[in-house]
């Protein structure tokens, strides 16, 4: 689960995010990001599904798979952004973490948020990092 510091919680930030903010997109996913105000700066993330994607079953996975894949890449990101990643495909496009790894490693890598001394890693191996601050 997703720490609640680093959730867009509020429906108005939310709205914000999808209405002004930068749009990067490749196959099943789109990817919003806006810089926030926060101090200290840090990220914050929402995941959307919408109908269009299936039932609640196959939108409640989509949103874990993207989110599983999000908590991998958040170390790498740079502070300051409130990103929603809105799916619009369905399980048939992106049916697994590797999947939804490989589409967000195209976009991030097409957008300004990656911090320039890291790298992204493949999407092959196992997410090895935590949502938690006091755990490496």
């Amino acid at each position: 689960m997703v720490e609640r510091k680093y959730r867009l919680r509020e429906e108005h930030e939310v709205k914000r995010v999808r209405s002004r903010g930068r749009s990067v997109a490749h196959r099943a996913i789109v990817l919003r990001y806006i810089p926030n105000a926060l101090e200290p700066a840090q990220n914050r993330y929402t995941v959307i599904a919408g109908k269009k994607c299936g039932n609640s079953v196959q939108r409640n996975r989509l949103k874990r798979i993207v989110r599983e894949a999000l908590r991998g890449y958040h170390p790498a990101l740079k502070p300051g952004h409130d990103i929603a990643v809105i799916c619009r495909g369905g399980l048939d496009e992106m049916p697994d973490l590797q999947t939804a790894q490989a589409y967000l490693i195209n976009i991030l890598q097409r957008t300004d948020l990656v911090r320039p001394d890291t790298e992204l890693a493949s999407p092959a191996g196992p997410v090895t990092t935590s949502w938690r601050d006091d755990q490496p």
